[in-house]
């Protein structure tokens, strides 16, 4: 049974930093991500990483301040987040696949097989 899990969310003031990790269990994954959903909007896009040849994927919106990094021997994927702003109060959600991706397909969420529960990050003002 495949199982991601994540944990770093929580309250941080703006202009400071967060980081999130999400561990996959249960098989070998292709592609791990990131996805965030904040209150009231669609669930979007945050960052990407494939193992093999290490290919990394950003919101064009988050170049600069979010960071996708991994460990391929333990299946784990990181999400480090710099200046942050209230805007990046959301929900993210680890996501993984042992599939091919490619480019944009790598980061859309139908691409991806199995989701985390989530961790709320909160930026207050």
């Amino acid at each position: 049974q495949v199982q991601l899990v994540e944990s770093g969310g929580g309250l941080v003031q703006a202009g400071g930093s967060l980081g999130l990790s999400c561990a996959a269990s249960g098989r070998s994954m292709y592609a791990m991500g990131w996805f965030r959903q904040a209150p009231g909007k669609e669930r979007e896009f945050v960052a990407a990483l494939k193992w093999s040849g290490g290919s990394i994927y950003y919101a064009d919106s988050l170049k600069g301040r979010f960071t996708v990094s991994g460990d391929n021997a333990k299946n784990t994927v990181y999400l480090q987040m710099n200046s942050l702003k209230p805007e990046d109060t959301a929900v993210y959600y680890c996501a993984a696949s042992p599939g091919y991706c490619s480019g944009v397909r790598c980061t859309r969420q139908s691409f991806y097989d199995y989701w985390g529960q989530g961790t709320q990050v909160t930026v207050s003002s």
